[in-house]
């Protein structure tokens, strides 16, 4: 079948953040997409705190105005806390030059926000449909989508991006998804309806806390622009089984546990009944295909302990859609240089970064009492999601320079 056929140029699963900057970025350049959503918008999602490095792709995607306008509430670093220690980063004293600032966002509000400008740049998202299944072994890429009503329909594309988040649809129905070596650790976390602001408290930056006993157990707590937060735990999931088993109860005991979250957030109600994501850690075998790639968590998901999330989603959509136009414009691309490989590197530098915080080396270096200052910075910027600058050597040599650096911050023994 000639691509001229097809039903549309691109598909994308998913009208997440990666699904509709992808979507904002194609319809801009005169492609036709249409969006295939399970869900109804809006709906609630976790992963409320951005990184600077998505503000470059909403601006390339024509968004950037809207989610300025918006009235989020700013963010320009992050702040960790552990016992009566207090240290700052801030993107506006960071090595790679970029944004010194971005925003926490309630999902479900940010989420319709962006869905809604890849509609006015042309998309045609759908929403309440679902994937049932996938061809790709003959001619164009062919979806069964079928609507909350259950009828079905067959759509054909040139090409279908994947932005399902943890839905991982083509990972699942191509038999891509596979387990994560990370150990099994869950998230409990809700939002609380009157934060605790006081002079001590910088509502611009998110707060990460960790245990006074198990460095492996930490906590967010994301200021809104309302007034609310969200709060959070990650722990081992059988440490979390220790707790209550009703979720209000077990939240609250949770963080009873932190004496920062408890002063700032404890015994204030719950906006609603704490949710729990056990396992989430995932991966996949390969992040591309004959006539598709993957996006964002649906080409797997490290942790949330540094908000990459939502950043290695709107990168990937923005370096999927460059290499795509070129392909649909003739040209020959190399999907896995350019794509795979690209990308992965990127996400290998939060890996390492992740790794160190759980094995508690990188908590040293945070809590290292004289870092220099030009380190500070190179650390910063991974912070701010710029582990695409291969200038910094934090990126370039991630694993060698945080494996030196931990040693150098090795707590002294008395």
């Amino acid at each position: 079948m000639e691509a001229k056929d097809a039903n549309t140029d691109v598909i994308i699963i998913g009208a997440g953040p990666a699904g509709a900057t992808a979507a904002a970025l194609l319809c801009r350049q005169g492609y036709r997409v249409v969006v295939v959503e399970r869900a109804m918008f809006p709906r609630f999602v976790i992963g409320e705190s951005l990184l600077p490095q998505c503000m470059d792709v909403f601006a390339d995607a024509g968004l950037l105005d809207a989610v300025q306008a918006q009235g989020y509430q700013r963010k320009n670093g992050a702040a960790f806390l552990r016992g009566t220690g207090y240290e700052v980063f801030d993107f506006g004293k960071q090595y790679t030059a970029g944004w010194s600032h971005t925003y926490q966002v309630p999902r479900a509000d940010f989420d319709l926000l962006l869905a809604r400008g890849a509609v006015d740049a042309g998309a045609d998202i759908r929403y309440g449909h679902a994937v049932a299944d996938a061809d790709f072994t003959v001619g164009q890429p062919r979806l069964t989508v079928e609507s909350a009503t259950g009828a079905r329909e067959s759509l054909s594309a040139r090409f279908v991006l994947d932005a399902s988040g943890f839905g991982l649809v083509l990972p699942r129905l191509l038999g891509l998804a596979t387990p994560s070596a990370f150990p099994r650790r869950t998230a409990v976390f809700s939002h609380v309806g009157a934060d605790r602001r006081d002079d001590k408290v910088d509502v611009e930056k998110i707060w990460i806390c960790t245990h006074p006993v198990h460095s492996n157990v930490w906590y967010w707590v994301i200021p809104f622009a309302d007034g609310t937060a969200s709060v959070g735990v990650v722990a081992p999931s059988a440490y979390i089984d220790t707790f209550p088993e009703a979720a209000d109860e077990r939240l609250a005991a949770l963080i009873d546990e932190e004496p920062n979250v408890r002063r700032r957030l404890g015994g204030l109600p719950f906006v609603f009944t704490p949710k729990a994501v056990s396992a989430y850690a995932s991966g996949v075998t390969q992040t591309w295909g004959d006539g598709y790639a993957l996006l964002g968590n649906a080409a797997g998901f490290l942790d949330p302990i540094f908000s990459s999330g939502v950043t290695i989603a709107v990168k990937s959509a923005s370096r999927a859609v460059e290499l795509l136009v070129k392909q649909l414009e003739g040209d020959s691309v190399d999907w896995q240089r350019d794509f795979a490989d690209y990308i992965g590197d990127g996400v290998a530098v939060f890996e390492t970064f992740v790794k160190a915080w759980y094995d508690g080396s990188l908590q040293n270096i945070i809590f290292h009492h004289d870092k220099p200052d030009d380190i500070t910075r190179k650390v910063c910027s991974i912070l701010a999601g710029y582990v695409w600058d291969k200038s910094n050597p934090y990126v370039q040599q991630h694993r060698r320079r945080i494996k030196v650096l931990a040693k150098v911050c090795e707590p002294v023994q008395s």
